[in-house]
C-alpha cells in the first residue's frame, strides 16, 4: 500500500520541472491527481517560457502510467477562479481533496532599486498571491471535508536567506514563509497542516532543462546560487517531491509551521 494510498492531491504549475515530478511522486504512492499550469507565457519581464498545454498533458499521461487518475486543466493560480474550478474539478472526478501542493512559481533578475513595476508585480502575483488563491480556493472544502489534509507550498532558499539580485522573489518567498505560518495556525482545529519546502537550485526545470552547469552561469547571474550549496550545485526535482510526499503523508500528521530544507545546505553555509 502506498504512503498516500486513496488520497487526491491537487498540484498547481504542473507542465514539467518540480511541479510533474510531485504529480508522478505522489501518484507512485497511490493518490489521484489534478494537475494545473497556465501553459502560456505571461509577461516579456521572465527571461525564459513557461509550460505548454502539450507538456501537462504529458504529465497527466506520466501519472496515468503509475495506474493512477489524473485531470489536468489549464489554469492561473493569479485568478481564484481558475484555482476554485480545479478545486471543483477535484470534487466532481474524485469526491474528495487531501493535499494542495502550491508549487507555481516564477523568478527573474533585478536589484530593488532597478526592477520595472511589472516585473515586481508578476513576481509577486504568482509566487504570493498565485499561493494565497490556491489556498483560499481549497481551505473552505478541506474544512467542510472535516478530514484534515495538507497544505505543502514550494518556497525556496531565498524563502530564509537574502539572495541578490533578486528581491522581488525574495520578498515574495519570504512572504510565503509568513502566509504559511499564520494558515498552520488558523487551520490547526481544523486538522489541516500547512508547510513549506525550501529547495536550493533544481535541475530540469523550466530554465535549466538539458544546459550545462557552466553555461548556465555564463548565461545568467542567477546561477551564482550554486555557489551556496555544499553538497551539490542542484538538487534534483525528485529530491523535493520526496519531501512533499512526506508532508502529504500520515508519517507527517503532526507537521505543521515547518520550513522544510531540501537545499544541499546552502541555507547553513557559514
Amino acid at each position: 500500500m502506498g504512503r498516500v494510498e486513496g488520497k487526491v492531491a491537487l498540484i498547481t504549475g504542473a507542465a514539467r520541472g518540480q511541479g510533474r515530478s510531485h504529480a508522478v511522486r505522489l501518484a507512485e504512492e497511490g493518490a489521484d491527481v489534478v494537475i494545473t499550469d497556465v501553459c502560456h507565457d505571461i509577461s516579456d519581464e521572465l527571461p525564459y517560457s513557461l509550460g505548454t498545454k502539450e507538456q501537462l498533458e504529458e504529465t497527466a499521461e506520466l501519472v496515468r502510467a503509475t495506474g493512477r487518475r489524473c485531470v489536468a486543466l489549464q489554469g492561473d493560480v493569479r485568478s481564484v477562479s481558475d484555482m476554485r474550478a480545479a478545486v471543483d474539478a477535484a470534487r466532481t472526478e474524485f469526491g474528495r481533496l487531501d493535499t494542495v501542493v502550491a508549487n507555481a512559481g516564477v523568478m527573474s533578475i533585478g536589484s530593488g532599486w532597478e526592477l520595472s513595476e511589472e516585473a515586481w508585480d508578476v513576481v509577486m502575483d504568482v509566487n504570493l498571491k498565485g499561493v494565497w488563491n490556491t489556498t483560499r480556493a481549497a481551505i473552505p472544502w478541506l474544512i467542510e471535508a472535516g478530514e484534515g489534509g495538507s497544505i505543502v507550498i514550494i518556497c525556496s532558499a531565498a524563502g530564509i536567506r537574502g539572495h541578490v539580485p533578486f528581491a522581488h522573489y525574495v520578498a515574495s518567498k519570504h512572504g510565503v514563509v509568513g502566509l504559511m505560518k499564520a494558515l498552520s495556525n488558523e487551520l490547526a482545529p481544523h486538522r489541516i497542516r500547512v508547510n513549506t519546502v525550501h529547495p536550493t537550485m533544481v535541475s530540469d526545470t523550466g530554465i535549466t532543462v538539458g544546459v550545462p552547469l557552466e553555461e548556465l552561469k555564463a548565461r545568467e547571474p542567477l546561477f551564482a546560487l550554486v555557489e551556496l550549496s555544499p553538497l551539490a550545485p542542484f538538487v534534483e526535482p525528485r529530491d523535493i517531491s520526496n519531501a512533499v510526499l512526506f508532508l502529504a503523508s500520515d508519517e507527517a500528521r503532526y507537521v505543521t509551521g515547518l520550513q522544510f530544507t531540501v537545499d544541499a545546505g546552502s541555507t547553513n553555509k557559514p
